[in-house]
């Protein structure tokens, strides 16, 4: 376990990036096997103790930004600073169980070769240990405990995203031994993202394509994907569904990164961003734009996409592409009639504070956010149907012609 927490990438002279490994389940059981003898080996020595878990610290204060100096993605990332789960805080000591009892799960599913959501280890570890894990937010935070402590991915615990991202338009992909999909063909409902990050990695991927178009509410996704606005503008479409139900659980924390995360299925969306960072991997010239709302939280769902996100923990740096925001933007207000636009919300202000915190977030963005808190409005991507339910194709389309993205 020592060796584990000194293994770190050196990242920049005087830091270090932090980083769940994708490793094999042979060595995933084999650290997990580490854990437990290091652990018993203290509490069977001449001078037993409850040994402490050293774990990455994935506060808000260890978070460290890469500008990039050889491309043009920057993003987030976790350093090498440990804070620890101990039995012997009486605050404590439950996170500290919570550890081990994820770990011998995942130890089970490894062995039986299976795969499960975190949605499906919630309900499991509610009837095995229903004394420790009373909600979704409890799972959550401690897989990434068990990522921050034995430094691998969630997709190397066994644990695999649910299918809910959507991709639609010009894009040929097909998995191994299996038929070509075409994405064009697939209607208004798209084609479904599987959860499986190694299938995504393994996929052939053919396009024609000259744009990425990153749609933040499946219902836009839907409406573009049906007016077919990928022949006019040939592009790829791909949503996340917006992020998962911000509104149910939002909790002002110290950094957007850290906060808009908490207490949500983080699962939902990562095959979307592993699919999108794949994407723009296999096609490294096609530019990549953000369709969200004018709010703050579409500003924020758009920088997760291009910064990642401190909720990933040690998987965050995976994540980020460079993504450039295409719409709806401070410009396109005039488009917008008076009465579809609606009063910030408390939520939306402290969304915007944690944003206007964050020292990663670019001089244009801050700017466009100012604008929102002064004038103290929101507007949805759907406001533009005031023109007509065909024209938000033709925005996009004019917007891309003209370059009109920062």
């Amino acid at each position: 376990m020592e060796d584990l927490c000194k293994s770190s990438m050196r990242f920049f002279s005087d830091q270090h990036l932090c980083f769940a490994d994708i490793i094999p389940p042979s060595e995933v059981r084999a650290r997990i096997e580490v854990a437990v003898l290091n652990f018993l080996r203290i509490l069977t020595s001449p001078s037993p103790a409850i040994s402490d878990l050293p774990l990455i610290n994935r506060s808000s204060s260890n978070r460290k930004v890469s500008q990039g100096l050889l491309t043009e993605v920057s993003w987030i990332f976790l350093s090498d600073s440990f804070c620890t789960r101990s039995m012997m805080r009486a605050n404590a000591a439950k996170a500290f169980i919570r550890v081990w009892k994820v770990m011998e799960m995942c130890f089970r599913i490894l062995v039986q070769e299976k795969r499960v959501t975190q949605r499906e280890l919630f309900y499991k570890l509610l009837c095995d240990s229903p004394d420790y894990f009373t909600s979704q937010l409890q799972v959550n935070k401690t897989v990434q405990d068990v990522v921050a402590l034995l430094r691998c991915s969630r997709y190397s615990l066994g644990i695999m995203a649910s299918s809910r991202g959507l991709v639609a338009g010009r894009l040929l992909l097909q998995e191994p031994n299996q038929e070509v999909v075409d994405c064009s063909a697939c209607g208004s409902s798209g084609y479904a993202i599987s959860g499986d990050l190694n299938l995504l990695e393994k996929l052939i991927l053919k396009t024609d394509a000259r744009y990425i178009i990153v749609v933040e509410k499946h219902a836009i996704f839907q409406r573009l994907a049906e007016d077919r606005i990928f022949n006019q503008i040939p592009s790829i479409l791909i949503t996340a569904k917006g992020y998962p139900d911000i509104a149910t659980s939002f909790t002002c924390a110290e950094s957007i990164f850290a906060s808009l995360l908490i207490g949500l299925n983080l699962n939902c969306e990562v095959q979307c961003r592993f699919l999108l960072q794949r994407l723009s991997r296999a096609f490294p010239d096609l530019p990549i734009l953000a369709l969200v709302d004018w709010n703050p939280a579409g500003l924020a769902i758009l920088c997760t996409f291009k910064f990642g996100s401190i909720g990933m923990g040690l998987e965050a740096y995976r994540y980020a592409c460079n993504v450039r925001w295409l719409g709806l933007r401070g410009d396109d207000l005039q488009l917008i009639p008076e009465q579809s636009m609606v009063p910030l919300k408390q939520k939306d202000l402290q969304i915007a504070t944690s944003l206007m915190s964050s020292e990663i977030l670019q001089e244009n963005y801050r700017e466009q956010l100012a604008v929102m808190v002064q004038l103290g409005q929101r507007v949805e991507i759907e406001a533009l149907y005031f023109h007509g339910y065909g024209y938000l194709g033709k925005y996009i389309a004019k917007k891309i012609v003209q370059a009109d993205y920062i």
